[in-house]
Formats: C-alpha cells, sequence, structure tokens
C-alpha cells in the first residue's frame, strides 16, 4: 500500500483517527492516534516519542536507563502495509511502527527492528520462519472491584460456548474485517477461558497480527460490557492463559522441517533448530514467558511445559512436535513451543526464537531425545540422567538466564538488552513485594 492509497482509503472510509501502535519491553500494547489532518506527513516521518518509553515498566514506572530519560527523542515511524480499519473504534484505523532515530535509522531499541534483523538472518542461508500464536484469554465481568469468570462451564463444554457465543461471533467478524481469519475456537479449561488459532504467516507479519489479536479480543469484550484477560495466570485458581508459538523453517515453498522418510516426519534441520531452542530456552523464557504472573502457569502438570525436553505431541514439554494432517503432511509439520504466554513482546518472542535456532543450525546440534512421557512422572535420578531440567521457576531466575545468555544478549544488541532486563527486573522487584492481589490487578487488566 502507498501512502495515497491509504489516505484515499482513510477518505473514503471516514476516518478520523489513525493509531501508530507499538508494544514496550513490558509486553503492553501502545499508541499514539494521529488525525487525519496532517496525516500525510505523518505518514512518512512518523509521530515523535520520548526515548523514555521503552524504559518504562508495566506499571508506569521510569526505569534509570542510560539514554533514555528526558531528553531525546524516536519517531514511530508506519508501515504502511500494515493498515487496517478497526472494527471496534468509531472512524479510527490502526498501523503498526518501528522506532527510528531523527536520522532515519532504526533504534538500537526497536524491537520489531530487532525482529527483521533476525529474519536477514535467516534470508541469509535462504530460510524464513513461519509462526502463529494460539492465544488462550479468559472473559470476565468487573463486580465490586473484581473479575468474575463469565462462565464455570466444563472443557470444550458447548454450555461455554454457548454464553459467550455472541461475543465470539462479533470477534470473528472484527477479525476477518482485518484480513486475520479465524481457525480455530473453543471453551478452554478454565472458568471463562477461551482459546482461537489464526493462520501461519512470515515472522514479522505474525508478530504485527498478534497485536492486532490482543488488541481485538480486549476492545470486543469491552464494546460488550465484559474484560478480556491474556494475563498468563488471570486467577490464582484457575487454569492459566497460554499464547502457544507454531513454528517452522520454509525454504521457498519447502518445509524444511518436514521429512517424509523419517518416521516422525521431522528433518535433521527441525532437530537442530529445535536443540538450539532447547539449549537456549531458560534464557528465552524471559522474552516468551517474561511476566511475574507467567511462573505461576509454567508449574510441573499444568500442561504448560515445566521441564526442558521435548516430545511428540507431549503437552507437558515446552517444545512440542505437532503431529501432522494427513494429506497436508508437508504443509502441517511444525513445532509448538508451549512456554509462552501472551505477556510477552511478539517481536522478541519471535527474534529471541529464531537467534536459538539458528544457533543450533549453524552449530549443527543434535537434541537430546524425545520425552514421550509427563516428565514430572520421572524421578530425579531419571531425569538428570536424561538431561531433563527445571526451567526457571520465578521471573528473577528467567531474566537471571537471559542475562548469562552471550548469544541473546549479543543479538538483542547492548541498548535492547539493557532496557528490558531494566524493565523487567524492576517489575520482579514490585510483585515480589507486593501481595496475591497487587499481582492479579497488576496482569488482568493490562494483558
Amino acid at each position: 500500500m502507498t501512502a495515497d492509497e491509504l489516505l484515499a482509503t482513510v477518505e473514503d472510509r471516514g476516518v478520523r483517527l489513525v493509531r501508530f501502535l507499538w508494544c514496550g519491553n513490558d509486553g503492553t500494547v501502545r499508541a499514539k492516534a494521529s488525525a487525519r489532518h496532517g496525516l500525510a506527513g505523518r505518514l512518512s516521518s512518523g509521530i515523535g516519542l520520548t526515548v523514555a518509553m521503552q524504559a518504562m515498566n508495566a506499571l508506569d514506572h521510569l526505569q534509570p536507563v542510560a539514554g533514555m530519560g528526558p531528553v531525546g527523542e524516536v519517531r514511530l515511524v508506519p508501515d504502511l502495509e500494515t493498515f487496517r480499519i478497526l472494527p471496534y473504534a468509531p472512524h479510527t484505523g490502526a498501523v503498526l511502527t518501528d522506532h527510528m532515530r531523527l536520522d532515519g535509522t532504526p533504534a538500537p531499541v526497536c524491537q520489531r527492528s530487532f525482529l527483521k534483523r533476525m529474519e536477514r538472518s535467516l534470508a541469509e542461508r535462504g530460510l524464513s520462519l513461519r509462526a502463529a500464536f494460539e492465544n488462550e484469554f479468559s472473559l470476565a465481568t468487573a463486580l465490586d472491584g473484581a473479575y468474575v469468570p463469565v462462565d464455570s462451564a466444563l472443557c470444550f463444554s458447548t454450555i461455554a460456548m454457548t454464553a459467550v457465543q455472541d461475543y465470539v461471533d462479533e470477534l470473528a467478524t472484527a477479525l476477518e474485517l482485518q484480513r486475520i481469519p479465524l481457525e480455530q475456537y473453543y471453551a478452554e479449561l478454565g472458568h471463562g477461558q477461551q482459546e482461537i488459532s489464526t493462520p501461519h504467516a512470515p515472522a514479522l507479519q505474525a508478530a504485527d497480527e498478534q497485536l492486532l489479536v490482543r488488541e481485538t479480543i480486549r476492545a470486543v469484550a469491552t464494546r460488550r460490557g465484559l474484560v478480556a484477560s491474556l494475563a498468563p495466570k488471570p486467577w490464582p485458581d484457575n487454569a492459566g492463559n497460554g499464547c502457544h508459538v507454531h513454528f517452522s523453517l520454509w525454504e521457498g515453498r519447502s518445509n524444511r522441517f518436514y521429512d517424509g522418510a523419517r518416521e516422525d516426519r521431522l528433518s535433521n534441520t527441525g532437530r537442530s533448530f529445535i536443540a538450539g531452542v532447547l539449549n537456549h530456552l531458560p534464557g528465552l523464557c524471559a522474552l516468551t514467558a517474561p511476566s511475574f504472573n507467567s511462573y505461576h502457569r509454567i508449574v510441573p502438570q499444568f500442561w504448560a511445559g515445566a521441564f526442558r525436553c521435548w516430545g511428540h505431541d507431549n503437552r507437558e514439554a515446552p517444545v512440542r512436535v505437532a503431529s501432522p494432517f494427513a494429506g497436508a503432511e508437508e504443509a502441517s509439520t511444525n513445532v509448538e513451543l508451549k512456554a509462552a504466554d501472551a505477556s510477552c513482546n511478539p517481536y522478541l518472542a519471535l527474534g529471541g526464537l529464531i537467534a536459538a535456532g539458528l544457533d543450533g543450525l549453524e552449530r549443527g546440534l543434535e537434541p537430546p531425545g524425545p520425552v514421550e512421557v509427563d516428565p514430572a512422572t520421572l524421578s530425579d535420578d531419571e531425569r538428570a540422567e536424561r538431561g531433563i531440567d527445571r526451567l526457571p521457576a520465578t521471573q528473577a531466575e528467567a531474566l537471571d538466564a537471559l542475562a548469562a545468555d552471550g548469544l541473546l544478549l549479543g543479538t538483542l544488541g547492548v541498548e535492547l538488552a539493557d532496557a528490558y532486563l531494566a524493565v523487567r527486573r524492576s517489575e520482579w522487584e514490585a510483585y515480589a513485594a507486593g501481595d496475591q492481589a497487587f499481582e492479579q490487578q497488576g496482569h488482568f487488566a493490562k494483558y
């Protein structure tokens, strides 16, 4: 889409505001909006933003990060191809943006630019990553200051589906109007819990659309007097919300994870990529499951993948090789990362995933043997013998693992890594000092 085409669409459709969206180091979606007047200039030069925003945590507490104080500015420069008209907001559109320095180069703290760099690293090998986010979220009503689930029905229950059928119909319509097809929907295990899946797409598109999906889930709920939360653990005594990442590597039209000659159809390329992910998974968790609340979900025997291992259709493994569908074996061969949730910045999550997997490819790593049982049922000695260790049990442990992972830090770059660690560590300090109610309030309505 050219700027002239976008402006013509804005005029024809009566759009008055265009939101310039980004996702911060805290994983929250933020925006500035341009009115129709002056939009033409902002499409090329962007909207000004203080450099300090990348040092802001999810409590809106600015962290003391070098170069990210009251002095200095970046530009939110839109990717015109991402323009959508928002069906849930009157006369409003949205674009996804890059953080650019005043000289027109990407700001070192721009997470979207980080993912672009990682895509280029894959492209140098003739490869691209396709990914899909599988979002779980909770629907609630706000009652006397508390969030109350909209139902208490069973997993996959049609009673639960009926309870929210009008909401889901509006959600599906809103996504389709934004060119994001809804592939699957069902009521999940937790009270008020829903799950949707959207199609695989190239990594950058998948991350962009993940922000739009999150926005749409919440906004449609608001229109109906509900509260939608993608928080990893919305209620202490209810099921957690994952945001599973399905991914595969492609060379042109060939799925490089697929090998029809192998019994499990997973290629050597796929195995090396998995090995890299497993090797860096403790630090990668700080990018894919990055909030304080995340680690109340990633516990053994909650189907979230608490032990470092991989397996075939093993939903207690954080890295699951999904079984392909008959008649579409190559197209459907993919791997799922379960140790992920929607409190993540999707650009960092996918960029870190590529960095880890690419390291496995470049070093020709071999994964350990697959685990085809619940690893929690193995004895400590059995797990030790098979190299199955516990993933980080707290946000602080995950951040320490990231800080110790030279490869992930190197690909992030000093500025982005320092800002990210400062923001997330400040959240750990704040929530670790608070109580359960403070944690829930701080996550439920922000993710």
